[in-house]
């Protein structure tokens, strides 16, 4: 364990979206840490039972049920915490897309609040902005290039959740070193683990999607032939460097990427899972529109200001999701068995990248 990390012990720590998927390793790695966490999250993300398979009912302990934008709410449980998460937010591309009026309000004016409420109490140490690799878009290079993405490069959003993130963090830096409030904003690229479940429409997590998918005998999509490179990262991982960032001192006022550093392809997961279910078969499909192209992280700079690196390789990652998939097969949402029209649904005009499109057999 690093040492700094040991100032979370009986800290008090606010944890927003602090029942999805990331914000549940956070919660738990927290309180093993001898942390009191409290968990502010609306449970909107998912429905009941994949919040009990998260670990989360609204009877657990240190659980608030409320709204991110709720101003008396948010002033009352930021004041008297030590450190503040923020990892709130309406979560996938797909969803934004869809709804833009509905992440309008959670990741912008729910990270407002959140902040503003933070910059107003005199206890917070330190906040931790969770953005995402979504602010880098395509990045510098070309579709087919593996491309390293750094924290000092130029950022072009692709769609409104990674705006949104983009947004929060210049937010933060302007809310919080006006106040006097120390903070680190992260950038996580893919995450993934156990515990994980698929939300409709959202393309973007394939370890938890094609175990599913396997697992069920369907065949796995490949967009344009499985070729994206994706920088995979743990959930354990993640959890463990966010935690870091709150105590870690080189952190303080640091922008940095949350990744594992290493490149793998879309297809080497499939054949990953493949391995495990030799009986898994491949379907080609088109790149969705707006999908990155992808790279990895440059995390030289997270290694620095936390003094640790990711020690999960995505071979073990994906084989600890299928045996937690395995002892628990309710994991499986109800709707995606019935998921047919999933590969129309990347067939679509606006794709302006006809060459990313690879109809041949996989």
């Amino acid at each position: 364990m690093l040492h700094h990390l040991t100032a979370l012990a009986d800290a008090r720590v606010l944890i927003t979206g602090g029942a999805g998927f990331i914000g549940s390793a956070l919660t738990r790695q927290a309180r093993a840490l001898g942390a009191h966490v409290t968990v502010l999250d609306d449970l909107s993300g998912y429905d009941t039972d994949t919040y009990t398979a998260l670990g989360h009912t609204r009877a657990a302990p240190g659980m608030i049920v409320g709204d991110i934008s709720d101003r008396p709410l948010i002033e009352r449980l930021t004041r008297g915490n030590d450190f503040v998460i923020h990892a709130a937010a309406y979560s996938t591309v797909a969803g934004c897309v869809r709804d833009p009026d509905a992440a309008f309000a959670a990741n912008i004016g729910g990270t407002h609040e959140l902040l503003r409420a933070a910059a107003g109490a005199s206890s917070v140490q330190r906040l931790a902005f969770i953005s995402s690799a979504q602010v880098y878009g395509h990045g510098v290079a070309g579709p087919d290039e593996v491309q390293i993405f750094t924290e000092e490069q130029p950022l072009s959003t692709l769609n409104p959740y990674a705006s949104a993130k983009l947004w929060g963090e210049t937010h933060t830096r302007h809310l919080l070193e006006a106040a006097g409030v120390d903070y680190a904003i992260v950038r996580p690229f893919s995450v993934y683990g156990e515990r994980q479940v698929p939300k409709p429409g959202a393309w973007s997590w394939v370890v938890a999607q094609f175990c599913m998918y396997a697992s069920l005998g369907q065949e796995l999509p490949l967009n344009n032939s499985g070729r994206q490179i994706r920088d995979f990262v743990h959930v354990d991982d993640a959890a463990h460097a966010i935690l870091a960032s709150l105590t870690a001192p080189q952190a303080s006022g640091v922008t940095f990427n949350l990744g594992s550093g290493q490149p793998t392809s879309v297809r080497h997961i499939a054949e990953l899972v493949r391995d495990h279910l030799p009986a898994t078969r491949f379907q080609a499909a088109p790149r969705p529109a707006g999908d990155p192209f992808g790279g990895r992280a440059d995390i030289a700079r997270m290694v620095s200001v936390l003094g640790w690196q990711p020690s999960i390789t995505v071979e073990a990652g994906v084989a600890r999701y299928l045996t937690w998939l395995h002892a628990n097969p309710e994991a499986i949402p109800s709707w995606l068995p019935d998921e047919h029209n999933r590969v129309a649904a990347w067939e679509h005009p606006a794709s302006a990248e006809p060459a990313l499109t690879d109809s041949r057999p996989t």
